[in-house]
């Protein structure tokens, strides 16, 4: 799953960025105050649980009324799902990596879609899809079936493959990341078929086994199916509404550029007091290294770092500055003392529209109990950069790597090693498949989304846009605090059945949007 935001879930009295022209989609236009809750009033909802939509046409209130009705029906599946441990991570779960690929082919087929299994050098994928029919846009679902090793079992309240449903709450390992989330195209495919008799896009399916180890796989297979798998643009709901309530969909993603800094200096670890002050200590030069990688001001000290950087729109700035956001409830979370970083910038505007540099982890000489008084042969730094809009990933490791040799003293050896990098990613805010997905996510959860970006990075948007010429929609449901990759994972069901019917308006609204 892409990084969470950051959001607040008990700050209330929030603002919408964007307000929608009424009828077909249209142009977003600036804020209007929205409710911070769900409606609950009896007008407020259509006796399916969705919200009235007065410009739509009765095909699509019929579909999200049946996804309704079979929510309980769908929630019974997911718990059948969540009962494999599809933990791609350790071998010996391959059995059930496989058993789940084959659990969502025959769900797919039990709707309608036809589908297989395609094996990888890894893990097996499914590949879905509906009939094709000219002149409709065409939409490539992309999710993952397999699931985060289970961790300290100690902490978990039921068995993380034991899932059970508690004060409205789906508790299972996969949950929310990414089986919770991804049943909900399913379940809108399925209506789409049920009460029409067809799907109103064109519908493939991608869903992975890999994507908790990183999709090693996945850039081969989408290259090798790149025929099969084109597309007008890819729907991702492997990500999270902004906060409790406040739905959300994410526009961007940052870079990464990862790589690994290794000073060495003399050929063993010598006696501190017999050569100290005499020879380069490799941990010294180290930490003067990384003390000229920021400025006073917080900004990052590589030169040309910034030049590309794009900033905000004006539209986008605005919207971002009307986020719900409260100083006290992030140092709580985080445990910090107080903000940090670039000058001149908020928080959530170094999170999600700031490059940024950090030290992820230092090694180097004695590190166990009591004393030993060396000056270590070798010391290193592990770094991460991450990029925004514009930025290149392979101009900033090209950057780093030359700037840090050129700052490392004549006195050690420095060899710096590339771990990982990708480029950032937005897509157009504009488009008409974010105006459709505007308009669905207020059918679905009764209230319009905010738009955000996350601060973390996720290679396959990139790569789905080199490989098959398409943006990317990532429209999420899970909440940033349902526990992915931790103990007691969870998926509101409200969350869930609005999902369902989010997704379901959605491609009929994308259709009408054509």
């Amino acid at each position: 799953m892409a990084a969470l935001p950051h959001a607040q879930p008990a700050v209330r009295g929030d603002r919408s960025p964007f307000s929608m022209l009424p009828g077909p989609v249209g142009r977003a236009l600036p804020s209007a105050r929205l409710s911070p809750t769900l409606p609950s009033t009896p007008d407020a909802l259509n006796s399916s649980g969705a919200q009235a939509m007065p410009h739509a046409s009765d095909a699509i209130q019929k579909p999200m009324q049946f996804v309704q009705e079979a929510a309980e029906r769908w929630r019974a599946d997911l718990l059948d799902l969540l009962r494999i441990a599809s933990i791609s991570a350790q071998p010996a779960h391959a059995a059930d990596v496989r058993r789940a690929a084959e659990w969502v082919a025959e769900c797919c087929r039990k709707i309608g879609l036809s589908a297989e299994i395609v094996d990888t050098a890894g893990h097996p994928a499914v590949l879905a899809e509906g009939p094709h029919r000219p002149g409709r846009p065409t939409v490539l679902f992309y999710g993952h079936h397999d699931v985060q090793p289970s961790g300290d079992l100690k902490l978990w309240h039921t068995g993380p493959f034991e899932p059970i449903e508690r004060d409205g709450r789906v508790i299972a390992r996969g949950a929310a990341d990414d089986k919770g989330q991804m049943l909900c195209a399913l379940a809108a495919a399925e209506a789409w078929i049920a009460t029409c008799g067809d799907l109103p896009i064109n519908l493939k399916l991608l869903i992975e086994g890999e994507e908790e180890i990183g999709s090693p796989n996945l850039a081969p297979l989408v290259e090798r199916l790149a025929d099969r798998l084109a597309c007008d643009h890819v729907l991702i709901h492997d990500t999270s509404q902004y906060g409790e309530g406040v739905p959300a969909i994410t526009t961007g993603t940052r870079g990464l550029v990862y790589i690994e800094v290794l000073l060495t200096g003399p050929s063993k670890d010598l006696h501190s007091g017999v050569y100290g002050g005499q020879i380069a200590n490799p941990i010294n030069e180290l930490a003067a290294l990384i003390a000229t990688l920021h400025t006073a001001d917080g900004r990052v000290n590589l030169p040309g770092f910034y030049d590309r950087v794009a900033p905000l729109s004006p539209d986008e700035a605005r919207a971002l500055a009307a986020l719900p956001w409260s100083r006290d409830a992030f140092l709580a979370e985080t445990g910090s003392l107080a903000e940090a970083g670039e000058e001149g910038f908020s928080t959530l505007e170094r999170q999600w529209a700031r490059p940024t540099l950090d030290v992820n982890g230092i090694y180097g000489g004695y590190m166990g109990a009591g004393s030993s008084t060396i000056i270590a042969s070798r010391a290193g730094a592990k770094i991460s950069m991450r990029l925004v809009p514009q930025q290149r990933a392979a101009d900033i490791e090209h950057l780093a790597i030359e700037t840090i040799r050129q700052r490392c003293p004549r006195t050690v050896r420095c060899e710096i090693l590339t771990h990982a990098s990708c480029d950032p990613y937005v897509s157009d805010p504009t488009s008409p498949a974010i105006l459709a997905a505007k308009k669905a996510v207020s059918a679905g959860f009764g209230r319009e989304p905010v738009m955000i970006r996350s601060g973390g990075s996720l290679p396959i948007l990139p790569m789905f846009k080199r490989v098959l010429g398409a943006d990317s929609i990532m429209l999420g449901y899970c909440l940033p605090t349902c526990n992915a990759h931790s103990p007691n994972e969870f998926l509101h069901v409200r969350d869930f059945e609005a999902g369902m019917r989010t997704t379901t308006a959605y491609f009929g609204l994308l259709a009408g949007a054509a």
